[in-house]
């Protein structure tokens, strides 16, 4: 895999990976609690993230509750549409719009070419699929390294449209030593992360970068002080919670080129689908109705 690629496909893992486990941290490094705190004692404050961690664990692991839904992806230069299903072969996706526009008629022929080749050549699947397995030996070494990566403090509580949550703070923990690439980054970063108490999940991180951060001595890479990320995370029905908002808004150098990583991801339009089903299934079922995809919501 090319050095800039596995760089940037690094640090994605662990952005969406944060949301659901950055929880643990509290658990071994809670210390104090504000001067407006939550109606929670310090060891109830435990156990809230205890059982939401374990939670977050199981469902995060759990191929038993497939979905479809509708991701949104916007830049300043570009906004795309895609519906994506998720098989028991990867992700397949197909694209629905442009810049918020139902596909021109070239654009929707492309398309269905590249899925015309996609269901010809299974190895393209079997590669997409690859990858995506590689993404989330990444974001276990994340998850695996939170419990020791930060600092938490119990903050009180805030509102959200899902009801009251239980707010920490968070900053890296001064004795973490980072042990690979993936990790690197916890050591720069603080930031903010809400329990829904009743549901006992993750609804929402906000994290900001305290100072530059370089991979492999800065030889293969920079993150610049000051970029941030915000995940929110929702039950999106029958207590199934995804990611619903994501956005990065981040700078810096990959080998020789500088970057910006400014992008907005919104999920939305869930709805289950069978497990077990193959990617060639769900191209059928892509194409079964293109109309009803044509009009993005927004």
């Amino acid at each position: 895999m090319p050095v800039k690629l596995l760089l940037v496909r690094s640090l994605m893992p662990l952005f969406l990976l944060v949301s659901w486990a950055a929880a643990s941290t509290v658990l071994m490094h809670a210390q104090t609690v504000s001067a407006n705190p939550p109606s929670l004692t310090a060891a109830e404050a435990q156990e809230l993230v205890d059982r939401a961690l374990t939670a977050e664990l199981r469902i995060a692991q759990d191929p038993n509750h497939p979905m479809r839904y509708r991701l949104r992806k916007s830049s300043p230069r570009f906004t795309s549409t895609k519906e994506i299903f998720e098989t028991r072969d990867g992700d397949v996706a197909r694209l629905v719009a442009i810049g918020d526009k139902p596909l021109s008629p070239t654009d929707e022929q492309m398309e269905q070419d590249r899925l015309d080749l996609l269901l010809s050549d299974p190895s393209r699947q079997r590669h997409r699929k690859q990858s995506e397995d590689e993404d989330t030996v990444r974001a276990l070494k994340v998850l695996r390294a939170l419990p020791q990566a930060f600092v938490y403090q119990l903050a009180g509580t805030a509102s959200s449209p899902a009801g009251k949550v239980v707010k920490f703070t968070f900053k890296p923990n001064p004795n973490f030593i980072p042990p690979d690439l993936e990790t690197d980054i916890l050591t720069a970063m603080t930031g903010e992360l809400w329990i829904d108490p009743t549901q006992e999940r993750v609804t929402r991180l906000e994290g900001h970068l305290q100072r530059d951060v370089n991979f492999g001595w800065g030889i293969l890479g920079q993150l610049s002080n000051g970029g941030w990320i915000v995940i929110e995370q929702a039950d999106v029905g029958a207590r199934q919670w995804r990611i619903v908002r994501f956005q990065m808004a981040m700078s810096g150098r990959v080998l020789f080129k500088n970057r910006v990583f400014d992008t907005l991801e919104e999920q939305t339009q869930f709805a289950p689908v069978p497990v077990g089903l193959t990617y060639a299934q769900a191209i059928q079922m892509l194409r079964a109705n293109p109309g009803a995809f044509a009009q993005p919501s927004h």
